[in-house]
């Protein structure tokens, strides 16, 4: 399945050191430019999924909305996450070839 595969990914660019997650990290990450491309739980609140997506429209980062907390938190080796920020040009890129070429831009 096409999901595993980001999933996959995400978990490497969290060995590697080039993901931030949990609210406050990524909303630093975004705020200083550090960030490529940020993952939304879709499960995350209404007002938090309205808070990241302005946030990186603002900073003309892309965004996805997809995975479950607990689908987030298991790819970067944590507990449950509501979001999660690569901050990487490569991984990024990577991501989002799949993200639009197996989910259509989506889950």
């Amino acid at each position: 399945m096409e999901r595993n595969k980001v999933l996959s990914l995400i978990g490497l660019a969290t060995k590697a050191g080039r993901t931030k997650s949990g609210e406050f990290a990524v909303e630093k990450s975004i705020s200083s430019r550090s960030s490529r491309l940020v993952f939304v739980s879709e499960e995350a609140s209404p007002g938090t999924r309205k808070s990241f997506i302005d946030k990186c429209n603002h900073h003309k980062i892309p965004v996805v909305i997809c995975f479950s907390k607990e689908e987030l938190g298991k790819a970067c080796g944590k507990d449950v996450r509501t979001s999660l920020s690569v901050e990487d040009d490569g991984f990024a890129g990577a991501l989002l070839k799949l993200v639009d070429h197996s989910m259509n831009g989506g889950c």
